[in-house]
């Protein structure tokens, strides 16, 4: 018979239960604190955008062991009843302090530091990082295809290829966060407010005797807000079929939104279409271009000047298929008050708790940031720090950004991007500079480390 549907709580790594009952059962509960950063960007990448906050939080702020989450633990026969016991009591006591959802951030810096019981937060890893991780990718990757667009509307056609129905929820709000016009998922549309956003299928068209019939019907059904796909047989014939179509809607008072095309050559085909809705007189009617579409493909469609108003993104932004996964850690960096770090080759830590220092130029464009020690002096005037308190004691200090304002937030941190950090293929890169205050723990606690004396 099958059990019950688990909590959240269970997704963790088994090692993490592991863990938190030798910490038990060893009375090694002080505090610690967990930084959440991404050492290395994949090639093509010069920042990312930080998301999944929401998601983080609302897990910490509900995780508890329910009595069938206690009950599948005992069935593995590897933890005693004390340690399950306080499973059952457990609640996220600590503090967070994060970059704010939608923030630009670059390699080695923490988006999050969750601090507080040892316990507690060690058992947080597993699902912050699932979350931040994905959710960071995928509107990493939708914020690219909105600077390919430059100002072209962009909407997310990604449900029926990302990796299962949860990954499409958290693309759909990801790319909204990122600039996308909206989703043609509904599920995700009704949940979070986002417009959506479809056309028609081939199977509509199939359905009819003719493709002009098919349109015909199609536009009485929506005749305010009718798109049609052209390409089911020969595209400019399915054009001309929807030109013939436009005009009957004039003449009862609405006019036709868009067409959209769906394969081939797509810079000929729409410039050809384009002649041919403008020699109609239907030059209000735009061009949408949707089936295989990414930043690249876009960015070379526009450097083209190919005629086209908006672009559907499925499946190669949908799994972000050529960086598809991020290299984000969750590394212990304090615990019991002292600082704690690693050693192993190319995966050294820093150690004690941080802040992100941001500096700005005169022109509002961003030139520089400092990582630097949680209680440090901003190193300028114009250092705006970007860590910010936003749980203490288990509950969030304020109401979290609804999500119209963590997209004008991204919206804003992308237009003070450097200039060399934007495109698809991005020139330059971007200093961030560790602090002397943090550059001497370093160094103290790699001494005191290689001395012998861990901690």
């Amino acid at each position: 018979m099958p059990r019950p549907p688990a909590s959240n709580a269970l997704f963790t790594d088994l090692y993490q239960l592991t863990m938190a009952q030798a910490y038990h059962r060893g009375g090694r509960t002080g505090d610690a604190a967990f930084s959440l950063y991404f050492r290395n960007f994949p090639p093509n990448r010069a920042y990312y955008l930080f998301c999944g906050l929401e998601s983080a939080v609302e897990y910490l702020r509900n995780l508890r062991f329910e009595d069938d989450d206690l009950a599948a633990l005992d069935g593995l026969g590897i933890f005693d009843t004390g340690f399950l016991d306080f499973l059952g009591g457990l609640r996220f006591s600590g503090e967070v302090r994060a970059m704010r959802e939608g923030e630009i951030f670059f390699p080695n810096e923490p988006v999050m530091e969750v601090s507080g019981p040892v316990i507690e937060c060690q058992l947080a890893e597993t699902f912050i990082l699932n979350r931040v991780n994905l959710e960071s990718m995928l509107a990493t990757k939708a914020a690219r295809v909105v600077d390919a667009a430059g100002g072209r509307s962009v909407m997310d056609f990604s449900a029926r290829r990302t990796h299962g129905l949860d990954a499409a929820l958290k693309m759909a709000r990801a790319s909204y966060i990122a600039g996308f016009s909206g989703t043609s998922n509904v599920m995700a549309a009704a949940e979070l407010g986002i417009p959506a956003l479809g056309t028609m299928a081939h199977s509509y068209i199939l359905t009819h005797r003719s493709e002009r019939e098919a349109f015909r019907n199609y536009a009485q059904a929506f005749p305010d807000s009718s798109v049609f796909l052209v390409d089911t047989y020969d595209t400019l014939r399915g054009v001309e079929n929807a030109i013939s179509v436009a005009r009957e809607m004039e003449s009862d008072g609405h006019k036709l939104r868009a067409i959209r095309l769906d394969s081939g050559d797509f810079d000929a085909l729409s410039r050809q279409a384009r002649r041919l809705l403008d020699e109609a007189g239907l030059d209000y009617v735009q061009i949408l271009a949707s089936g295989g579409l990414d930043e690249f493909s876009i960015d070379e469609l526009a450097a083209n000047g190919a005629p086209i108003d908006g672009f559907g993104v499925g499946t190669k932004v949908g799994s972000s298929a050529d960086a598809p996964y991020t290299d984000f850690v969750y590394k212990l960096v304090e615990y019991d008050g002292a600082p704690v770090m690693k050693l192993s080759d190319g995966k050294a830590s820093l150690p004690g708790r941080k802040q992100v220092f941001r500096q700005t130029g005169a022109d509002g464009v961003i030139r520089g940031d400092v990582l630097g020690l949680r209680d440090s002096s901003a190193p300028s005037d114009d250092a705006e720090p970007l860590m910010k308190t936003v749980m203490e004691r288990g509950e969030l200090v304020s109401p979290l950004p609804d999500l119209d304002d963590i997209r004008a937030y991204h919206a804003g941190r992308t237009r003070a991007l450097p200039g060399g950090l934007k495109g698809v293929r991005p020139p330059g890169g971007y200093p961030v500079e560790v602090s002397d205050e943090l550059a001497e723990l370093n160094r103290r606690t790699t001494e005191r480390i290689r001395s012998g004396e861990t901690r």
